[in-house]
């Protein structure tokens, strides 16, 4: 659970995201996540370092660790999952009757 609890909160996953590929920067990062704000930022990579799933290169970047590695391969399951999600949504969504003034009748 507790696990849950950390990636429930805002922008873990999405620091998580946008570590996958290459270690990145405090500013880098902090524009891939929509410019949100540094405290929130500065908090979140805390988190992500005290559960060892981040770490701080001697160069100043953020880089996922062996775990943060495995949490995204599991956290992939999810993607694919939202994507089939997101596609449901939107075929049904194109099904409904466009919507127009009631009848009167």
């Amino acid at each position: 659970m507790a696990a849950l609890d950390l990636f429930g909160r805002r922008w873990i996953l999405r620091i998580l995201w946008e570590l996958r590929d290459e270690p990145l920067g405090f500013r880098p990062l902090q524009q891939r996540c929509d410019n949100m704000s540094s405290s929130v930022l500065q908090q979140r990579l805390t988190e992500l370092q005290e559960t060892l799933l981040v770490e701080r290169g001697t160069d100043g970047a953020y880089r996922l660790t062996a775990l943060g590695r495995d949490a995204h391969v599991e956290l992939r399951g999810l993607v694919a999952w939202s994507d089939r999600w997101a596609a449901e949504l939107g075929s049904r969504a194109s099904e409904r009757p466009a919507a127009g003034p009631p009848s009167s009748a």
